[in-house]
């Protein structure tokens, strides 16, 4: 790799989110069995995401899917390329993203309010204006009546919506969801995508969801990117002509959502040859570091 090259802070553009030309690459310690290696995580990821869309992300595991959020959360930054929401680039974490991750990470000794106000203390909104912006999104994730209780006392799905509601009312411009339903049964995950379609509908957000499943990607995406095996690279983006809105039974019984399924299921089985190596050896002193300055 020849180099770091500036970036701009700034580009004009009509899409939400920008991707350009993402790549990341992670040193791998010498161990007593292998030699020093550079792992290439990510490689030349180009994307938009537009105003209010639904994107999906879906790939095999270790294709760089986690990585690609955290650059875009600002937890983690790129070895080259950059990312830009709204036309700013992210240069760390902000409020203009709210985050849900696959393990909740609520805060076990605040209740449901408290959770769901956290970002809005973080902003001084006043205690009254919280109090109506968090009854209004405990309402919207459909926990009326759970508002004082502790995270200890929910099942699983309903945490998962707190950290929902959490994520939405202090208002973000971007939704970023890491495998958020992966950890419930299927009857409690089928039940929260139905439940996260219609929180969209009528909040309209920007929403990049990562995901291993095929069939969630299908039944929730507007579109659905599909990463390769290492290096993770852009395979095809496929756009979902499903009617909106859509419900579980109806939609996935449906000889259309079977051809995309197949679509997808194919695009992944039958990934480049180059992109299937695990490890991707450089020598050292040619590698950029996944933190360099941009």
């Amino acid at each position: 790799m020849a180099g770091v090259v500036d970036v701009p802070q700034q580009i004009q553009t009509d899409a939400k989110i920008v991707v350009k030309a993402i790549t990341s690459v992670f040193h791998l310690k010498k161990t007593r069995t292998e030699p020093a290696r550079e792992f290439i995580a990510l490689k030349e990821i180009n994307l938009e995401v537009k105003k209010g869309e639904f994107l999906v992300l879906v790939g095999p595991s270790g294709c760089g899917k986690s990585t690609l959020l955290d650059i875009l959360t600002g937890l983690a930054q790129p070895t080259s390329g950059a990312v830009y929401i709204d036309g700013n680039k992210v240069t760390g974490p902000a409020l203009d993203r709210g985050i849900v991750l696959q393990g909740y990470a609520l805060f076990p000794w605040r209740t449901v309010r408290q959770n769901v106000e956290f970002g809005l203390e973080i902003k001084k909104v006043p205690k009254r204006e919280r109090r109506a912006i968090s009854d209004n999104f405990i309402h919207l994730v459909g926990l009326d009546g759970f508002a004082d209780r502790f995270p200890h006392e929910l099942s699983g799905g309903m945490k998962q919506r707190v950290a929902i509601a959490r994520a939405l009312a202090y208002d973000p411009e971007v939704l970023l969801m890491d495998e958020p339903f992966a950890a419930v049964d299927a009857q409690t995950r089928e039940s929260l995508q139905d439940e996260l379609l219609r929180i969209w509908e009528a909040t309209g957000k920007t929403i990049l969801f990562v995901t291993h499943s095929i069939e969630e990607a299908v039944f929730l995406g507007d579109r659905v990117a599909v990463l390769t095996p290492n290096p993770g690279t852009l395979r095809e983006i496929v756009k979902i002509d499903l009617p909106r809105p859509r419900h579980n039974s109806d939609t996935r019984s449906s000889a259309e959502f079977g051809w995309i399924r197949r679509k997808i299921w194919e695009l992944l089985q039958n990934a480049p040859h180059e992109s299937r190596h695990h490890l991707n050896a450089v020598p050292v002193a040619e590698a950029i570091s996944p933190t360099a300055s941009l």
